[in-house]
């Protein structure tokens, strides 16, 4: 019997989300066999190692590792950069935390590298991977509501300055605003289902862009703070396949909802839920139908916070030679297109982008629990 061979694999930043992550890739994934962690806090990391069984490391000693193939960078935005192009001179094959930096320039530095390298490099976010995004690509290219003649995406939430220092790190910083933080989401998920945008425009600024912190179980609670990094964008979107689309994302409404898409076809719409998360109710509503029609799911990989897929996809592509889903190409044509409308807001102008990307394989439709679906990574 074929033994799988699997990818020792480093975690560097062990805040918050890293608990999910290594769930995931030390519990669940089979491919990854994580041997370490590494964080600028040391406390954080060594509960991590304790917590996971792993090594406690510190980046150096992660670089340096021979048998380390796959860094999986949780650091914050501004670190992104820093942390990614090191382990990539480092031979390593990196995934990243949305987005991929702080400046376009960066993420173009980044791509070009990990090509100069021979490297696989991707990108979070990889909930587009999941149960409900497939499945709703599933019924798109099914013909299920005809062809699709424009997408629209809504993000609302309330972003308060609260007292978790991972919080203020991630989000409150440069390059972690919410259509930085967010946008990908929705992006990758546009993409995933309709192939690369050729043009966009739109607006975007800063809310409240001088505040006080509002918590007061933030130690710093009443203090002024100037936020960093636009918090509203509202973009128009032309794709190559000739379907449009809007997004607006904004982190300013204490209401705090909905998250949703709406695809509008020929003969139906599509609704699906929060691309943030991996799954969530898909409808369809037809003209003769009172109530949208809930579609079952298509695709495994709903029934738990499967962050780390893109990881599990990433080491099988390694495995096959064949292209990452979640692969740097995607992640580039997103944070451009973010970087894109923030422009437009002070040009005026329309932009054809620069980087475009590749429609990613579909995930293959599957009965198999989420455990054995594991298995569809590596033969497709």
């Amino acid at each position: 019997m074929a033994k799988l061979e699997t990818f020792k694999t480093a975690v560097i930043g062990c805040g918050v989300i890293s608990e999910l992550y290594l769930k995931n890739i030390c519990n669940f994934f089979m491919i990854t066999d994580v041997v370490g962690c590494s964080d600028i806090i040391p406390e954080r990391s060594k509960k991590r190692a304790e917590q996971f069984n792993i090594k406690q490391m510190t980046n150096e000693e992660i670089y340096r590792d021979p048998e380390i193939k796959i860094v999986v960078n949780l650091t914050d935005p501004p670190s992104h950069y820093e942390v990614t192009k090191a382990a990539l001179n480092a031979g390593k094959h990196v995934y990243c935390e949305k987005m991929m930096a702080v400046t376009l320039a960066e993420g173009e530095e980044l791509r070009a590298l990990a090509r100069q390298k021979k490297l696989a490099y991707t990108n979070a976010p990889d909930a587009f991977l999941g149960q409900g995004m497939q499945t709703a690509r599933w019924v798109i290219d099914s013909g299920m509501i005809g062809t699709v003649v424009a997408v629209n995406g809504i993000c609302q939430r309330g972003y308060l300055l609260d007292s978790s220092d991972d919080q203020i790190r991630m989000i409150h910083r440069p390059g972690g605003g919410i259509p930085f933080d967010m946008g990908g989401y929705y992006l990758h998920a546009f993409i995933d289902w309709f192939g690369p945008i050729e043009k966009v425009t739109g607006f975007a600024k800063t809310v409240n862009e001088h505040r006080k912190f509002l918590n007061p179980h933030n130690p710093l609670y009443g203090d002024d703070y100037t936020e960093p990094s636009i918090n509203t964008i509202a973009a128009s979107l032309q794709f190559k396949s000739g379907v449009l689309g809007s997004l607006t994302i904004t982190s300013e409404s204490l209401f705090g909802g909905p998250q949703k898409i709406e695809v509008i076809g020929t003969t139906g719409t599509l609704y699906a839920h929060d691309p943030n998360n991996f799954t969530g109710p898909i409808a369809v509503k037809k003209r003769n139908n009172p109530e949208p029609l809930i579609i079952p799911f298509t695709h495994a990989f709903g029934d738990q916070i499967f962050r780390g897929i893109g990881v599990a996809d990433m080491a099988y592509a390694i495995r096959n030679n064949r292209k990452p889903r979640a692969d740097a190409d995607l992640g580039l044509h997103a944070f451009e297109i973010i970087h894109k409308v923030w422009e437009s807001t002070s040009t005026g102008q329309t932009y054809t982008l620069k980087h475009p990307a590749d429609r990613p394989q579909a995930m293959p439709p599957t009965g198999l629990s989420s455990q054995c679906a594991e298995g569809t990574l590596d033969h497709c």
